[in-house]
């Protein structure tokens, strides 16, 4: 079976319709851009650390959190079901079921990023590095809402995740006391700052590879764990 974007479009406008009417969740889009609004007022000189606290938040409320209430919606209505048994391939699904929400996440980090005030030195790499990490909160938020059994569980089960890689990387800072807290430097969102960081200091692409690769790794391994547990779904 060949992949149709004919099929791709359809669900994504099928998403479109069912978020639009869905305040809750689409009120929680407009988060971030609050945070960003007030952040930028407050202070004129912000920090890496804190465009990239804003940003963070933007791809898990936005990327993740739409992601896991869109398919635990479809579940919870069980109209998932119908889609797994439609001829559309897991692919198709899969992408579109996530292509309103990549776009949403794109746009509200964009929007971000310009209330801050946050103007990167290669504009080149740092797209590329958050276009990289936007898959992995797409594939978590994926991941969560199919094992969810409806919208308030998807609710819950998403917060950990949000305080974890919005708010991780102000954990780092009690590293020193607790060493466990160190892990939290290889996750994607701690990565991405770490590009960030890297490129503001004149680093080009080659000093950043390894970054780019751990992002990767991260997202080989969501869409893997995604695709394993859609699988399983559509069995049962």
């Amino acid at each position: 079976m060949t992949f149709s974007m004919k099929r791709v479009n359809a669900i994504f406008q099928k998403d479109f319709r069912d978020i639009s009417r869905n305040s809750a969740v689409s009120i929680t889009v407009f988060m971030p851009l609050i945070m960003a609004f007030a952040l930028g007022k407050m202070n004129e000189d912000i920090s890496i650390d804190g465009h990239y606290m804003v940003i963070n938040i933007a791809m898990v409320v936005v990327g993740s959190f739409i992601q896991c209430c869109l398919i635990a919606e479809e579940k919870e209505k069980n109209t998932l079901r119908g889609l797994m048994l439609s001829p559309a391939s897991t692919l198709e699904i899969i992408g579109g079921k996530s292509l309103l929400s990549l776009l949403a996440m794109i746009i509200i980090v964009v929007i971000s990023a310009m209330l801050t005030g946050y103007k990167p030195e290669n504009i080149v790499i740092i797209a590329g590095a958050i276009l990289l990490t936007s898959f992995f909160f797409i594939g978590l938020g994926t991941l969560l809402g199919l094992l969810a059994k409806s919208v308030m569980e998807a609710s819950v089960i998403i917060m950990p995740f949000m305080l974890i890689f919005g708010f991780g990387s102000m954990a780092t800072m009690f590293a020193d006391k607790y060493p466990i807290l160190k892990v939290m430097d290889y996750t994607p969102n701690a990565q991405l700052a770490d590009i960030a960081v890297k490129i503001e200091s004149g680093v080009g692409l080659g000093g950043v590879w390894l970054n780019f690769g751990i992002i990767i790794l991260w997202i080989i391994v969501v869409f893997a764990l995604t695709v394993a547990v859609f699988k399983k779904r559509k069995m049962d």
